[in-house]
């Protein structure tokens, strides 16, 4: 069976409800991406084939002293006085996660009754995935290359191995962290139950926790780490680099920020910027459905668990931008 094309609005309006993964340029904010999705949303809508104007009555006196009535077009309803027919405020956005300015990569993003899928989506804390880039010998202002540099400091006398080094310590001291915020000792048998259950999640949204982090690429002045986390925040990764930074007995700035992963959500399935118009975000929603299918907890969390995600080997270019 060949599909058909439809080109009627409202049609389309009606499936216009679910999640979509977008790529976020670095650069812009979560806001400038909204208004630009609602834009581009509303452009393709109107020009598709919208509903005519509404009719009214009208009843004329004839030559013959009759009334004759009649249907005409009722100007106040017609574009060229109302406007298009979609508006900037009739379409709902919500973001799964508040990625700062400077922060690229995934971003899930619920659209009209897909806010509440979003919703559920960020309350049930998914694991995401970064690929940060921090930039050795000199510290900034806000911990980010666009701020003022503040200090300087030699480079030489670090390795990729210390680097591994301070990152294991770094996951060990937050793995620990865990078990303390439930409460228990690490050494008891409480603890173990908790392990065994799959991985903790804190009730509190505000405190950042790193389940798992390492050195993907050395090329000094510039190493890339892999970080595993919930509840971190943009301001809190450009900490944690000029922490590293002082740790290994030097400073450094974070230079980039890219979200590779949001639990299932992938950075291959993202829509850059150019796809960013309505053939390809009901496309992308229509695929979200079927991984909700296929990952329900996604949704509605049965455990702890987080599942598949942290021994993922996901391949990406090398790049410091």
């Amino acid at each position: 069976m060949s599909l058909v094309k439809i080109k009627d609005a409202p049609t389309v309006w009606k499936y216009l409800n679910g999640v979509v993964n977008l790529y976020k340029p670095a650069g812009l904010t979560v806001q400038q991406v909204r208004r630009t999705i609602i834009g581009n949303l509303c452009r393709d809508l109107n020009q598709l084939t919208v509903r005519p104007p509404l009719q009214r009555i009208a009843i004329e006196s004839g030559s013959d002293s009759a009334y004759h009535v009649r249907t005409i077009e009722d100007l106040s309803d017609n574009v060229l006085v109302v406007g298009p027919r979609y508006q900037t405020d009739d379409i709902r956005i919500r973001m799964s996660a508040n990625h700062g300015r400077l922060t690229s990569g995934v971003l899930v993003v619920g659209i009209n009754d897909g806010l509440t899928q979003a919703y559920r989506v960020q309350q049930n804390r998914p694991l995401r995935v970064y690929r940060v880039t921090g930039f050795l010998g000199k510290a900034t202002e806000t911990h980010f290359g666009d701020s003022r540099i503040i200090g300087k400091a030699t480079v030489k006398h670090i390795g990729s191995e210390k680097i591994e080094r301070l990152l294991a310590s770094l996951q060990a001291s937050h793995q620990k962290k865990m078990f303390e915020l439930c409460g228990v000792d690490v050494q008891s048998q409480a603890a173990y139950d908790l392990a065994v259950k799959g991985t903790i999640r804190p009730s509190d949204t505000s405190q950042p926790m790193i389940y798992g982090i390492r050195l993907v690429e050395f090329r000094r002045p510039f190493f890339i780490i892999e970080m595993h986390a919930i509840n971190e925040t943009e301001a809190y990764v450009g900490n944690l680099i000029h922490e590293i930074g002082l740790n290994l007995k030097s400073v450094a700035h974070c230079v980039g920020i890219r979200c590779i992963r949001h639990g299932h959500f992938e950075l291959k399935d993202s829509l850059l910027r150019k796809d960013w118009n309505l053939q390809c975000i009901l496309d992308s929603m229509a695929q979200a459905n079927q991984l909700f299918k296929r990952h329900p907890e996604m949704l509605q969390q049965t455990s702890s668990e987080l599942v598949d995600l942290a021994h993922t080997d996901l391949d990406q270019p090398n790049e410091f931008k």
